[in-house]
């Protein structure tokens, strides 16, 4: 029973996020996760890349990359531009301006929450 006690005092003096900011927002679950962060980041400082290209830079499979990028392109954070070079379908990527926004406000927060961890 003393045990317990410790335990729960213990956790009652960690400190939980919603406590930092208050009940401030969750961050965007879409862009946090890792490979589709990886292509938001890759497209906002490349003009434009094949999925070729961020197979290679992100060192995915096809399958996960379009997977992750079709939820992208439906959220209209990325568009797609579909063509063929030599017979081959080549598919390009761009970053959206709400891909852009959403990026930012995803990193906004993220320094907002290490400043405050900083401070603590």
């Amino acid at each position: 029973m003393a045990k317990q006690n410790a335990l729960r005092r213990e956790r009652e003096k960690k400190v939980r996020p919603a406590e930092i900011f208050g009940g401030a927002p969750k961050l965007d679950r879409l862009v946090h996760e890792r490979l589709r962060l990886g292509i938001l980041s890759a497209l906002a400082v490349n003009e434009s890349l094949t999925f070729t290209e961020l197979k290679k830079l992100l060192n995915s499979t096809d399958g996960n990359l379009s997977v992750h990028a079709r939820k992208l392109e439906d959220a209209q954070f990325i568009a797609c531009a579909k063509s063929f070079h030599n017979r081959l379908p080549k598919s390009e990527y761009r970053l959206t301006a709400v891909g852009r926004r959403a990026l930012e406000r995803y990193l906004d927060h993220m320094e907002a929450l290490i400043g405050t961890m900083r401070e603590r």
